[in-house]
């Protein structure tokens, strides 16, 4: 009998990013719809010119609003399918152990909640071990595969059947009226094992043998069930395979059937003398086949490793731009209620229209920063470098998290030289990482306090660093301060913000990401590299 390997846990951060993401879209789509509102009562109180100008920010945020939506859709499905498949046997396609656990626990739920009977059966193939060491692993799956089904075929479409481990299967009857039934339906899957088993030119008879449990009789939850039923597992092999029995010998008697339904079949030994004769020759061939098998399967397991990476950057991605989307309406929003006290103002009034149009640019931008996140081969990230003036990115970074220091009365102090070269990158991906590392640090760091800003260049390259005096890192997390959710131990910074997607962030645009920190209570740092635009630089230079 082949050990039992460890469970993989599925993928439940998964469903939490979904819920978070939809909230967030719902609280946008509201948000634009409250706006347009606005919009629309107020576009009768200008010129024809003044009701264009609103009318098109209008048109730009409601498909701002479209293509977000139809993002978040595309994002929630891409979801599902990864929950859906983290919780399969990728052989046998049966419910692993996670989600059989699951299913076991809801059944036990309901069958308390109705005074009812459930079972569990563990089945353990017998003599399975010599198909794999004699036939190979590729006819060890295969008759794997066919057990599944035909365990499948004697079960209701309320029960379940999972693949446990190795040979193991466990099935879980939702239902039962008495022990009986059990009994039977354990009779039905040893007699539908015991037929020919077929794999290509090989026919072979399998047996096994089957514990069974019930509740509430051998137990009031899963844990419980499942041990009791492969101790009764264990005393069936004993007494020579191919045949059932119950945890509780009060119960098989009770039952009035004899549980073994025949014989342990075996291979004949001049059948298996025959097989092992007939397969000498390929004996070798099917050991390299087996190597390279196993040499393709963790090739394909280290690229499903990496393809798996590349879409959790891009949900993280989405996540990060769609919550960017929100941030353009506050200003809108303050503009459009600033229209009806700006009348006596021309200076104000000339401006609020072209407020709205810097705004919209900017969701403009975000959107397809998004569309093309979501594009097929869009999960790397990948950005078009352009010279940026730092000046500028400088001033809308700062200026995003205005609020948010002024909430907390935290003090922002900057530093940098009254001229500074451009460098080479994307402007309004720069300017996002900067908010949310400047958020960040005043998000650990107390009220009242100040927040660091600070520019240089040097060698060629512009050093951008946001510092703070809050809670720090400690030593010991500092090395796995960028290491994606769930890889390593809890981060003290992963709750407000993704900072391996901000390091990837920048080394797309050529540059890095580095954090540092005192410890614990003695503030932390965080610097962006990026090179200077020599070309520029040559150009202005001349």
């Amino acid at each position: 009998m082949n050990n039992r390997p460890p469970d993989e846990e599925p993928p439940t951060a998964a469903g939490t990013t979904v819920a978070q993401f939809e909230a967030q879209t719902h609280a946008l789509k509201e948000e634009l719809s409250r706006l347009q509102c606005e919009l629309e009562d107020l576009k009768h109180a200008f010129n024809a010119t003044q009701a264009a100008d609103l009318l098109e920010a209008n048109e730009n945020l409601v498909l701002a609003a479209l293509q977000a939506e139809a993002i978040a859709e595309s994002a929630t499905l891409t979801l599902d399918e990864l929950a859906r498949n983290g919780q399969r046997d990728p052989l046998t396609g049966t419910p692993n152990r996670g989600l059989m656990n699951d299913r076991l626990d809801s059944a036990i739920t309901l069958a308390r909640r109705r005074s009812t009977h459930i079972a569990v059966l563990f089945v353990d193939l017998d003599y399975f071990k010599p198909i794999n060491d004699t036939l190979g692993h590729p006819v060890g799956d295969a008759v794997l595969c066919q057990v599944a089904r035909r365990l499948e075929s004697v079960v209701r479409d309320s029960d379940t059947v999972s693949r446990y481990g190795g040979d193991e299967f466990l099935v879980l009857l939702a239902e039962v009226t008495q022990a009986s039934d059990a009994a039977q339906i354990a009779a039905k899957m040893l007699a539908s094992l015991g037929e020919p088993c077929h794999v290509g030119d090989i026919v072979l008879r399998l047996s096994a043998s089957v514990g069974i449990a019930l509740f509430p009789e051998d137990g009031d939850d899963a844990a419980t069930l499942i041990d009791r039923a492969d101790v009764a597992m264990y005393r069936a092999k004993r007494e020579g395979g191919g045949c059932f029995d119950f945890h509780r010998e009060d119960i098989a008697r009770a039952v009035g059937l004899q549980p073994r339904v025949g014989p342990v079949r075996p291979l004949p030994t001049s059948h298996r003398e025959f097989v092992l004769a007939e397969r000498e020759m390929h004996v070798r061939n099917l050991r390299e086949a087996n190597e390279n098998l196993t040499l393709a399967l963790l090739s394909a397991q280290e690229l499903d490793e990496q393809a798996n990476q590349l879409r959790w950057r891009q949900i993280h991605f989405l996540s990060m731009v769609a919550e960017d989307l929100r941030k353009p309406l506050h200003p809108i929003r303050t503009a459009a209620g600033l229209f009806s006290r700006a009348r006596q103002d021309e200076a104000l009034h000339a401006r609020l229209p072209a407020i709205i149009k810097r705004q919209v640019r900017r969701m403009s931008r975000l959107v397809d920063d998004l569309v093309a996140a979501a594009q097929p081969g869009g999960t790397d990230v990948v950005c078009e470098l352009r010279p940026i003036d730092l000046m500028t990115v400088l001033g809308a970074a700062t200026e995003q998290v205005r609020r948010t220091l002024d909430g907390r009365r935290q003090r922002l102090v900057t530093s940098w030289p009254a001229e500074l070269p451009p460098a080479r990158g994307h402007a309004v991906r720069l300017i996002g990482i900067i908010a949310r590392l400047l958020e960040n640090a005043s998000n650990h760091s107390t009220d009242g306090s100040e927040i660091r800003l600070s520019v240089e260049a040097v060698d060629g390259w512009v050093q951008i660093t946001v510092s703070d005096d809050g809670t720090g890192i400690p030593p010991d997390a500092l090395p796995a301060i960028f290491a994606p959710a769930g890889s390593t131990g809890p981060s003290p910074r992963r709750r407000t913000l993704p900072l391996h997607l901000l390091r990837d962030l920048v080394e797309a645009q050529g540059g890095s990401l580095i954090a540092s920190s005192g410890g614990h209570g003695r503030g932390s740092q965080f610097s962006i590299s990026l090179p200077l635009d020599a070309h520029a630089i040559g150009l202005a230079s001349g």
